[in-house]
């Protein structure tokens, strides 16, 4: 079967450039955007000079100039959006809002994946506020994808490890400490934490897969699904130490949350769910979403201990 032809929208970011590397890896004729907005970085410049030297091809094109994004979009046969949002709620939709607008124009695409790679939006209408915009935010961009009948795949990737793991599941943490550690709660409550090369690879088969078509993809690699108790013990055994081990109960942690900054408040209310409420784990996949794991057996995924030794 031949293999589709891909276009990456947002390459140079930190997921984006896992799925330029990924698609690259697995024989796509891959085709990244390069938008002008880009200015005067010179590592995402430089970035991109090292996709085009390992085959890719630099597509220019403009969110301010929508001819050209239809234009880039009749490329290819995929278009992935891997575009952050930073939780600035208008300035992500719109962006994407634009980008769904070029490929319906252009009338080629035979899959669309926005840009989601997290927690399943449709999972998380209860979330609680401020975080839920970034839930509310991808929904209706999946409003916007299925009011123009564009074949899509959402990808549910769960946890980035390394936003996770590194800081042992606290948040503010990205070097895990070899001397102690805050556990939400008892600490029980079961995640999913996924490499992000891992990540970009799944998403990548997906694309092709007549399996994925117009469903939810949840990356479950079964190993991973841990409790930060045990993402410690993994992390004494690495290290060869216990950890001294302090809790903090869930009405603490809500009230820790007053006075941040918009943005931590987004992320804490992200944690809160998951470490918590145990919403990645709390629910089985149904008709509508498949599992890729299961799906994709021959993939060796990286494991939570595999993933942490690089802090040793």
């Amino acid at each position: 079967m031949e293999k589709s032809k891909v276009l990456i929208v947002g390459g140079t970011g930190y997921i984006g450039k896992r799925m330029v590397r990924a698609s690259l890896a697995q024989g796509h004729e891959t085709f990244v955007l390069h938008r002008p907005e880009i200015g005067v970085d010179i590592e995402k410049v430089q970035l991109l000079l090292s996709f085009k030297e390992q085959g890719a091809r630099l597509v220019s094109g403009s969110f301010q100039d929508h001819q050209s994004l239809v234009n880039a979009v009749k490329l290819v046969d995929v278009v992935i959006c891997a575009i952050s949002g930073v939780h600035i709620r208008s300035h992500q939709i719109l962006l994407q809002l634009k980008l769904v607008d070029a490929i319906k124009e252009a009338g080629n695409v035979k899959r669309f994946l926005p840009s989601e790679f997290g927690t399943d939006p449709a999972r998380m209408s209860h979330a609680l506020d401020p975080g839920r915009v970034t839930f509310d935010d991808k929904m209706v961009i999946r409003k916007a994808v299925e009011k123009a009948g564009i074949p899509f795949t959402y990808i549910s990737s769960n946890i980035f490890a390394g936003y996770f793991l590194g800081g042992l599941c606290q948040p503010g943490f990205l070097i895990p400490s070899t001397e102690s550690v805050v556990l939400f709660g008892d600490g029980n409550v079961k995640a999913i934490f996924v490499d992000e090369d891992d990540i970009a690879m799944y998403t990548i088969k997906t694309i092709d897969d007549p399996r994925t078509l117009n469903k939810t993809v949840y990356i479950r690699p079964p190993k991973n699904i841990l409790s930060q108790r045990e993402v410690v013990q993994i992390w004494e055994k690495l290290i060869g130490k216990e950890l001294q081990k302090s809790s903090i109960s869930e009405e603490q942690f809500l009230s820790s949350m007053g006075g941040q900054s918009y943005a931590q408040s987004v992320a804490m209310v992200h944690y809160y769910h998951i470490c918590f409420e145990g919403c990645l784990t709390n629910f089985e996949i149904g008709e509508e979403g498949v599992e890729a794991c299961e799906l994709y057996p021959q993939i060796k995924y990286t494991t939570v201990e595999e993933y942490m030794k690089r802090y040793v």
